[in-house]
């Protein structure tokens, strides 16, 4: 069994051997004070550091870890970018740290290529690696971050570092009742869960356009998210799981007001003080559209629900990592729904396929 900083003493041996290198470390384990440790090794009062990161609130995070960590004398090195804005940085800095590296594209290659070439150096840190090699971000990241060290989340629940967890794969089936009011040229008109489906699969199998297999795989999936007899489940997970601390990952903003009393969201204006109660436990459930998924931490989090897998590994870790800071003794249980006989089962299954596969279970 290893420790926490044993981790990160060996993620920070394996990124100091190279001038490009990257590391996937599980949450929990502490991927930004491995970048501050980075920093701090190499420190002098003439360095200069860049901090790239999708979102400005994941620099908060930095901050805090630098007074945390009695590491404040870094501050005046570091300025911060958001991917979006790195191509307008200047090339003078001793470090990039590339944060959630897997949000490289390839346009950011060329400000990449020309930093590289003056002798810069580049770390990416990340706890979703790109698994596919052939893609625009395994690609990206494969060049100017190679992977040098893992650490995954399977191996943080075994070494007791995030505590256990439980799968729980609930099978549903399309509602065959006419309950869906679409606008037809003739007006209004009924249609069901099966039909609406079939109807955009249809169009799928009737087209090699690759613009059009786009667009009708984005409406199959908006038309899926929005069917109800999902919602109506999820009021039976709650009910069936109201003594605990549960959150549900709701996929629009009406569904997130319609499962719970209280939910959060950006239209929400009462979201923070309906995050407040549910941290504090003052409530047990809430209900959250995707930007919760990152960045928060709830105490005592037990359940979560998630209504919709999306094939991603990213997104799925997210969500299920805001449930694996308990106790390392307790366990977490997780929900998700899946329409069988849809393609909600491979969505599913690949986002789901860097997890204990024996932690999971279909019912």
């Amino acid at each position: 069994m290893i420790t926490r900083s044993e981790i990160q003493i060996e993620a920070l041996k394996a990124i100091s051997r190279s001038r490009k290198s990257g590391i996937e470390v599980s949450m929990g384990v502490g991927k930004t004070l491995i970048g501050l440790q980075h920093m701090s090794s190499l420190y002098t009062d003439t360095r200069k550091y860049l901090v790239v990161a999708p979102k400005k609130s994941i620099f908060t995070s930095w901050i805090d870890d630098m007074g945390k960590f009695k590491l404040t004398h870094l501050i005046p090195h570091i300025t911060f970018s958001t991917y979006r804005s790195l191509t307008q940085q200047d090339l003078d800095y001793d470090v990039v740290y590339l944060d959630e590296c897997h949000s490289l594209k390839a346009t950011h290659a060329s400000w990449l290529k020309k930093y590289e070439a003056k002798g810069g150096c580049i770390v990416g840190l990340t706890g979703t690696y790109p698994n596919n090699n052939s893609s625009e971000k395994g690609k990206m990241c494969n060049y100017f971050c190679p992977k040098v060290y893992e650490y995954k989340t399977n191996n943080a629940v075994e070494d007791k570092i995030l505590n256990d967890y439980q799968i729980v794969i609930h099978k549903l089936r399309l509602n065959k009742i006419p309950t869906i009011v679409k606008k037809g040229k003739f007006g209004e008109f009924k249609t069901s869960e099966v039909r609406e489906y079939d109807y955009w699969t249809g169009k799928l199998e009737s087209t090699q356009d690759p613009k059009s297999l786009q667009i009708f795989r984005i409406q199959r999936m908006k038309a899926m998210q929005s069917f109800k007899s999902k919602e109506d489940y999820v009021k039976r997970i709650l009910n069936a799981e109201s003594k605990n601390k549960t959150i549900v990952f709701a996929n629009t903003k009406e569904q997130a007001d319609n499962i719970c009393n209280y939910s959060y969201h950006s239209s929400n204006p009462n979201s923070d003080e309906n995050l407040k109660l549910f941290k504090n436990g003052d409530i047990l459930s809430l209900s959250a559209v995707e930007q919760l998924s990152e960045g928060v931490t709830i105490p005592n989090l037990k359940v979560g629900v998630i209504m919709h897998a999306y094939a991603n590994n990213r997104k799925a870790a997210q969500k299920i990592g805001r449930l694996l800071r308990l106790n390392p003794n307790d366990q977490s249980r997780i929900h998700i729904l899946c329409y069988v006989d849809t393609v909600d089962v491979d969505w599913v299954t690949s986002a789901l396929k860097d997890f204990d596969q024996n932690k999971i279970a279909w019912i």
